[in-house]
């Protein structure tokens, strides 16, 4: 819940005004408010500033996802499905994409520069199973060398999962992560 909330924005709000309250009471000659203003509304909104630098917005669903999908993630999902999901769909700070270093130790993200981006997710089943799909912009990391990580990908989310990957579009690679039944 709290993940679904930006804080940078809960700062910059509550800040501005707190400030803005300060420098109207310095005007009007209250000492006290502008007190408050100063020494609570500017750092808040200083702080809600270097929040936003360091935010990191929820990655978006291509689509929603239908209430018989969420039984069967409901009955199916792995413990590490479930988490990827709720990390990718929070605000996060201090990170500069979405499982950055994920793809780092599998060896798809030669640099900052050339690493592959989260655009969507998506919460699906393939042939019956619960999978969750995740849809890279992937410029300088192609397909085939998606392909030759393939099974480290399913070792490092593992155990219960497979994983299947394709080339959507140029430059687009979904990776599906999908739970194998015990």
């Amino acid at each position: 819940m709290l993940g679904q909330f930006s804080l940078a924005r809960f700062g910059l709000i509550v800040g501005g005004a707190l400030t803005i309250m300060g420098f109207g009471a310095y005007a009007t000659g209250h000492p006290t408010f502008n007190l408050i203003g100063f020494f609570y509304g500017i750092p808040v909104l200083l702080g809600g500033l270097a929040l936003r630098a360091a935010e990191l917005r929820p990655t978006p669903y291509r689509e929603t996802t239908p209430p018989d999908i969420i039984a069967l993630r409901d009955r199916a999902a792995t413990a590490t499905q479930n988490q990827i999901r709720k990390d990718v769909t929070r605000y996060r700070y201090g990170q500069e994409a979405h499982l950055d270093d994920s793809l780092q130790r599998l060896g798809l993200s030669p640099s900052d520069d050339e690493r592959p981006i989260l655009q969507t997710i998506l919460e699906t089943a393939i042939d019956g199973d619960y999978a969750l799909v995740l849809e890279f912009s992937s410029p300088f990391v192609g397909l085939e060398v998606w392909q030759g990580q393939q099974e480290a990908i399913a070792k490092f989310f593992g155990p219960g999962i497979r994983v299947t990957l394709q080339q959507t579009e140029e430059d687009m690679i979904e990776v599906a992560l999908i739970a194998t039944p015990a």
